[in-house]
């Protein structure tokens, strides 16, 4: 009943999703109101959610438009239950603009594939990853992606290599005309950004714990239903899918070396995984079994979201 709903794309299906992400951002926001006697405060949440929204529509984009799901509304859905598991990240505005922008570049980098203007695109989604940079700085990680993209389709014209070490001198430029303009140190300004940490104690309580390990077992489900299934996939959509589990693998790795640790670093790993999953739920199955995977993530993405406010 419940994946016979998000069978299909349709506006209702949109504006339900929609809906639902407003009322449990609103309902994280709202633990503390301080925030709306402030104008300044109200504009910058209004746009935080835009932005929130902008990155599931994007997803939504990219997984139709490169042949990667089929019509239907499964994927918007899924980023939206994701977005629960971790609810602390609906506040975590560098998080949150950092993941656009990769996203922007992702939808780039799929993109590809047609081979129609490769240049242009591996260009502005080198681009898009050092402006993510500016947000949270080991998302430059994803820079390994559009390599793995020449890789795949452009490798033989050697233009193709250079254009990423472009893009890097001039986001590198900007930054730089940054920093001498409000006098920062550009020693300093790298040691607050560029730092590491490895461990895993960040935990304050045994829900984020617990919410972690949900995630990352729901991860692991549909990550190997991913690769049991790739040979199954058309060969045209392989590279791509290859590229969205990079960009999975990439997400974790980032999450792992970032300092200041915390479960919303896993917001990487959203769209990628959002994929994934509408790929599995979209395979011809029993619908029973559709409705028990669909059921469980929706279970488990309300009790982790409740269970840290």
């Amino acid at each position: 009943m419940i994946t016979s709903v998000f069978k299909k794309s349709t506006p209702l299906n949109l504006i339900l999703v929609v809906i639902l992400m407003l009322v449990f951002f609103l309902i994280y926001q709202f633990q503390d109101s301080a925030w709306t006697n402030s104008v300044v405060s109200i504009f910058k949440k209004v746009g935080l959610f835009v932005v929130l929204l902008g990155s599931v529509f994007i997803t939504n984009f990219v997984a139709k438009r490169n042949g990667l799901s089929k019509d239907s509304s499964y994927t918007i859905f899924f980023y939206f239950l994701f977005l629960l598991f971790f609810p602390s990240s609906l506040d975590n505005a560098n998080l949150i603009l950092s993941n656009f922008f990769i996203l922007l570049a992702l939808r780039r980098l799929i993109s590809l594939q047609s081979l129609k203007a490769s240049k242009e695109k591996i260009f502005d989604a080198s681009l898009w990853i050092f402006v993510a940079a500016f947000f949270h700085f080991w998302s430059i990680l994803y820079i390994v992606l559009v390599f793995v993209s020449i890789i795949f389709h452009v490798s033989r014209d050697y233009r193709n290599w250079v254009l990423p070490f472009i893009a890097l001198f001039s986001v590198a430029t900007i930054t730089l005309i940054f920093l001498i303009t409000f006098n920062i140190g550009i020693i300093e300004f790298a040691k607050a950004h560029v730092t590491t940490n490895f461990k895993l104690d960040y935990f304050t309580n045994n829900y984020q714990n617990g919410a972690f390990s949900i995630y990352l077992t729901i991860a692991l489900f549909f990550l190997i239903s991913m690769f049991a299934s790739l040979s199954s996939k058309p060969l045209l959509l392989h590279s791509s899918f290859k590229k969205i589990i990079t960009s999975f693998f990439i997400g974790i790795v980032i999450f792992v070396v970032s300092a200041n640790k915390s479960n919303d670093l896993l917001l990487f790993t959203f769209a990628p995984l959002t994929m994934m999953a509408t790929s599995h739920i979209e395979m011809k199955q029993l619908q029973l079994k559709q409705e028990i995977v669909l059921g469980v993530l929706i279970l488990c993405s309300l009790f982790t979201f409740f269970s840290q406010l």
